[in-house]
């Protein structure tokens, strides 16, 4: 085993060294450093400066605890640490089940855990579209509407880190959609120690998944650097009928110090993925076929699974130097580029409300055909200098996201041959839409962190947020109709915050803010966009809090009041559709969140948030904002045993805007225990590990959401809660 562990690891070294290579030959030089930190962000972990109880101190509520605030915010903020994911996460997961209990946050992944993209995460009743995500302090989205997909990216396996930042941020926080806040998702670093892991996991629904890591460890030939691989292999029946998912993920990220001032970091992600996707089911076929109704095997069905799925390929490369030069000047600066790759097919009206027949037969199954693909190209740079007053943070952020978009109407029973209105007429009728758009964000920003007094710092900044979109489209969504039109928005957004250290453990902060999102691409779906005078919806942010952190206690508040103007809706005029600003929303709520160190391993946890989400004028909810949230759990972390018991309880709210579709309060309970063999047997395994966990221990499969709206009689579509479903993993470090 010891001669196959050699072997293998001098055919990885080779893969691993051409990407060294090409790394040192690209850019200068790198820091010696542990892990990397982003200059002008908060980069937090139990380890972080001025945190008592870090993670050298695994017997402390800040290294138990699920989530917990750092000291050094100047907003609300729940950071889970990597020791938390390991241990309390399915490993098919993604960012969206890491984050699930903390504060104001509602997520549900529909089919299992990591086993479809997640469609209701919400933080305050902000939905996707209306929050940023960054992977590395890296803003993506999709272009057209700036939504995400959960499982496109990175696996729960290479997350070092998230934060979920409520709230808008600084002027250094940028991306396009800052105003609902910022889920940052931190990658793993790479190991000093050389390593290879293998590790698999079994569960419900026939989830497999296998994996392999291998760390370089620190190579003084290489003058310092490191580098981790990491591949996983994930298939699964899923929990609805016939919603199956093969996928396959590779992650790679190497770091070269280049003297005692410089680090380049270079990452790479790819995934492949493969899954027949349902669209929700009604009220009737929930009572007909059961809680997990999805898609059928009937070929004679717009149901069929073998009509309904996707095929999705997605990359993520950066390049990043952070330099300390000279003069007390410091730069981090990130060359990135990600696409997304979406070929998507289904049945015209999945549910059943629409008979079947096409041009081509009055039986014939109807379907489409679409695809989206996209690529970004982008820079960050920061730069930071010390002065004698406090620190002086400036930067830009450029992104361009060009994006191909089709569909077409198809005939299944012939194969997926174009459907066009009627047999005798031009096949150009099947096209819904031909398209081509891009995106191109420009963000500079510059603030100071105004160090009044040794205790107190005061940071005012600005950033300027441009957008401009353009579309060429052959066949515009909605309308069929060709049409060329480009439009701009820009606007400057001030921040100030407020940081006070009370005492060591404890501070104070307050910050307000503006928010600002640039309309969304539907917007051009219009014979004349040109007549349609849309403004960005913008918000006002205004937030106060508190955290302390000891040994024992790890704990924290805040009180949050956010105005949102410019909501854009639509109407229709004539054969035009026009958009416009009406109204608003107003957020406001309070937070808590704590763990307690009880001894002998015991920490208990507990969360909770009261939050109200409802329109200017009409006093009415928003859809999917839930009127309060609440955790709570019990772990065990000692000798090498972990154990935990984790609820989440979401409270009433309602599936569509108008307080249409009321939605009751439930609760989820998941149970994880898991044991570390710190000094194998035989010598050479290390920190081999088991891990056994419940999701759902008390089986709930209660309608949760609406997942949308037949293509017939308009009948409500629902999610339910999955069943209870079990998962045991393995894993060892050789």
């Amino acid at each position: 085993m010891v001669t196959v562990k050699h072997n293998l690891a001098r055919v990885i070294h080779m893969i691993l060294w051409g990407s060294v290579c090409v790394l040192g030959a690209a850019t200068p030089a790198v820091w010696a450093a542990e892990s990397s930190v982003d200059i002008g962000t908060v980069q937090a972990t139990a380890e972080g400066a001025g945190m008592t109880g870090g993670a050298g101190q695994a017997q402390s509520a800040a290294y138990q605890a699920p989530s917990k605030t750092p000291l050094n915010v100047s907003q609300p903020t729940s950071v889970i640490s990597q020791h938390y994911i390991a241990h309390n996460v399915v490993p098919t997961s993604n960012y969206d089940e890491v984050i699930k209990h903390t504060p104001s946050v509602t997520s549900i992944a529909p089919n299992g855990p990591g086993m479809m993209e997640n469609m209701g995460l919400s933080i305050r009743g902000f939905q996707d579209g209306q929050y940023n995500i960054t992977f590395d302090g890296i803003p993506w989205s999709d272009s057209n509407d700036f939504t995400h997909h959960t499982t496109s990216y990175l696996m729960a396996h290479d997350i070092g880190q998230v934060s979920v930042d409520r709230g808008p941020g600084t002027a250094a926080t940028v991306g396009d959609a800052t105003f609902g806040g910022t889920i940052s998702i931190q990658t793993r670093n790479p190991s000093s120690a050389s390593s290879f892991s293998p590790y698999t996991m079994f569960g419900s629904f026939g989830t497999q998944l296998y994996g392999m890591e291998y760390n370089t460890g620190t190579q003084n030939q290489y003058n310092g650097t490191k580098a981790l691989l990491d591949y996983e292999h994930e298939h699964s029946d899923g929990y609805l009928t016939h919603a199956g998912l093969n996928r396959d993920n590779i992650f790679l990220k190497v770091q070269r110090p280049i003297g005692t001032n410089t680090l380049v970091t270079f990452a790479a992600m790819y995934n492949s993925l493969h899954q027949n996707v349902p669209l929700g089911a009604t009220k009737a076929q929930i009572a007909k076929y059961g809680a997990n109704y999805g898609l059928s095997s009937d070929p004679t069905r717009q149901n069929f699974y073998g009509y309904n799925y996707d095929d999705i390929k997605t990359d993520f490369e950066y390049i990043d130097l952070q330099s300390y030069l000279g003069n007390s000047w410091s730069v981090d600066n990130k060359l990135y580029t990600n696409a997304y790759y979406h070929w998507g097919f289904n049945g015209a009206d999945p549910n059943g409300e629409t008979a079947n027949g096409t041009a081509w037969g009055t039986s014939n199954v109807p379907g489409q055909k679409m695809t989206m693909q996209y690529r970004s190209f982008g820079d960050f740079a920061r730069f930071a200098k010390d002065l004698s007053i406090g620190t002086l943070n400036t930067g830009l952020w450029l992104d361009r996201q060009t994006n191909t978009r089709w569909q077409y109407e198809v005939d299944w029973t012939l194969g997926g041959a174009l459907n066009p209105t009627t047999s005798s007429s031009a096949l150009s009728t099947a096209t819904d839409r031909l398209m081509n758009d891009s995106l191109t964000s420009i963000q500079p920003y510059v603030e100071l962190a105004w160090k009044v007094s040794p205790k107190m710092t005061i940071t005012p900044g600005v950033k300027y947020a441009y957008f401009r979109r353009t579309l060429d489209a052959q066949v515009n969504q909605k309308t069929g109709a060709p049409l060329s039109y480009a439009k701009s928005w820009g606007e400057a957004l001030p921040s100030i915050d407020l940081h006070y250290r009370i005492q060591p453990g404890w501070v104070a902060y307050a910050q307000a803010a503006k928010g600002f999102l640039a309309p969304n691409l539907n917007t051009f779906y219009a014979s004349d966009p040109s007549a349609s005078d849309v403004k960005p919806e913008e918000t006002m942010n205004y937030q106060a809090g508190s955290t302390w952190k000891s040994d024992r206690l790890s704990l924290s508040g805040d009180l949050y009041y956010i105005d949102f103007n410019n909501l854009v809706q639509h109407r229709t005029v004539g054969a035009n559709t026009v958009f416009y600003n009406d109204g608003g929303v107003i957020y406001k709520g309070m937070e808590l969140e704590g763990t307690y160190y009880v001894g002998d391993g015991y920490s208990l946890y507990a969360n909770g948030s009261w939050n109200s989400a409802k329109t200017k004028g009409t006093n009415q909810w928003v859809a999917n904002a839930p009127d309060h949230t609440a955790a709570a759990g019990l772990i065990y972390n000692r000798k090498g045993w972990y154990g935990s018991v984790m609820d989440k309880f979401v409270g009433h709210r309602y599936g569509d805007d108008g307080q249409t579709q009321p939605l009751g309060a439930y609760s989820i309970t998941d149970m994880s225990l898991g044991y570390t063999l710190k000094h194998g047997a035989p010598s050479w395994v290390q920190k081999a590990k088991v891990n056994f966990q419940v999701n759902n221990v008390f089986n709930k499969k209660d309608i949760y959401a609406l997942a949308g709206y037949t293509g017939g009689a308009n009948t409500p579509l629902y999610w339910t809660i999955p069943e209870r479903s079990y998962y045991i993993s393995l894993s060892a470090n050789f």
